[in-house]
């Protein structure tokens, strides 16, 4: 089935052949049509299925010979990364049209977003929290939306953001269209669809969390304490080219980064703690090859989309299947193939064995020859929580005394020659 027959206007048929889109996907297929026609559509789909150009393409068709400067679709979405990525893919479908779009989200300045709101850029692509923060400002004023997005709504109730989206909603217009788009559908992503949509549009690309078809998958049993060696080991060897490493804390990925730089490996780092500044860059340098590998928990790293990535390293194994699906699922994207790994530890069996269990598999396990699984690290990669707040505790305590024996205010100034006489005895004594 191609492009041309889901009645889009031609301008946007023009983007979508120069992106290189053979024929639509199932969720474009069976979403792009009832919400050209301006029906409220809640859909789920896997990671990596298209799901972007599935709101998007409807939007800019809704949207086409209205007067501008007018805000008239707000796309919400959890990350950072995942407003910059939709901002960017909504533009390249755009090209042929006169729309422009503008991305909102913290870690940068607010000035240049506020002149998108003052200008009416035809299309929001924001996160919640940075939203509301200007939306205590007037010129933040968004009556004029016609279509709002919820873009990987289930992991925006993941983060909590349902608060911050009942209160986004009392900022815009009852009467509008309103997509709902999930990579999974928990009860309360349900019971926010009944709250929002009117007669939706059910639509089911995926059945049930799985991930795609193009992934091949592999459990590397360690020791917690070899993961960083046995990841610098494959890397060595030429047997991973871009990887993308999950870790389950943001301490964790540091102290990853920084192994693999002290091993002559070229790494990048996204996780919450990073600024803005620091994650774009990172994503940009990996995406690019200068990284070879870019280490990231797991809410940073939605939104982070790179053309032929081939490995996804579970460097600590997902506490859920979901969680599971949505790491590899930046792997083998639109029809690619792609390597998923697992490192497990003993301790981590049970939760490899849920995930099995969910993907109705037993991965293959597997044991690289030549490595030493008995070494013993010079150092432990997860320093307790314990001791690096003993440690804080040590530094700010050392600090304070630098700063005590430092200050001209706390300096023991030597005492006057006559100090403690009065100036009569002193000129008496002279005398």
């Amino acid at each position: 089935m191609p492009f041309s027959d889901l009645g889009l206007r031609s301008e946007l048929l023009r983007g979508v052949h120069d992106l290189g889109f053979a024929g639509p996907t199932p969720i474009q297929r069976d979403a792009i049509p009832p919400a050209a026609l301006g029906r409220d559509v809640i859909a789920t789909a896997q990671t990596g299925s298209g799901k972007t150009a599935a709101f998007v393409l409807p939007i800019l068709h809704r949207i086409a010979g209205k007067p501008r400067g007018t805000t008239r679709a707000l796309v919400l979405t959890p990350t950072r990364e995942l407003a910059a990525q939709i901002d960017e893919h909504l533009k390249r479908l755009a090209r042929h049209t006169p729309f422009s779009a503008a991305a909102v989200f913290g870690g940068v300045g607010m000035k240049p977003q506020e002149q998108a709101f003052r200008k009416g850029v035809d299309v929001l692509v924001a996160t919640p929290g940075r939203l509301l923060d200007h939306f205590r400002f007037g010129y933040a004023a968004l009556a004029g939306v016609e279509i709002l997005v919820l873009d990987e709504a289930d992991r925006m109730l993941d983060m909590g953001f349902l608060p911050d989206i009942r209160r986004i909603l009392r900022h815009l217009p009852a009467k509008r269209q309103t997509l709902l788009f999930s990579a999974t559908m928990p009860t309360p992503i349900v019971a926010l669809a009944r709250e929002m949509l009117q007669d939706p549009v059910t639509i089911s690309a995926a059945a049930k969390a799985a991930p795609a078809a193009g992934i091949t998958h592999a459990a590397y049993p360690v020791p917690s304490e070899l993961k960083s060696a046995l990841l610098v080991e494959l890397l060595k060897r030429g047997e991973l080219r871009s990887v993308l490493a999950f870790t389950r804390t943001k301490h964790r990925a540091n102290r990853l980064a920084e192994y693999l730089l002290r091993h002559g490996i070229a790494a990048g780092r996204i996780h919450g703690n990073r600024s803005q500044g620091q994650r774009t860059e990172a994503l940009a340098a990996f995406k690019t090859g200068r990284f070879p590998v870019l280490v990231a928990t797991d809410i940073a790293a939605r939104g982070i989309d790179v053309d032929a990535l081939s490995h996804v390293v579970n460097f600590d194994v997902p506490g859920s299947a979901e969680d599971y699906v949505h790491r590899v699922g930046r792997t083998a994207r639109a029809g690619a193939s792609g390597d998923a790994f697992l490192f497990v530890s003993p301790e981590e069996e049970a939760a490899l064995r849920d995930i099995e269990r969910a993907l109705g598999q037993r991965l293959p396990r597997v044991a690289v020859t030549g490595f030493d699984y008995s070494r013993r690290p010079a150092q432990k990669l997860e320093v307790p929580l314990a001791q690096r707040l003993a440690d804080m505790r040590s530094r700010a305590a050392a600090g304070r005394e630098r700063w005590r024996a430092g200050s001209p205010q706390r300096r023991r100034r030597p005492a006057a020659p006559h100090a403690g006489r009065t100036r009569r005895q002193s000129l008496g004594r002279a005398s």
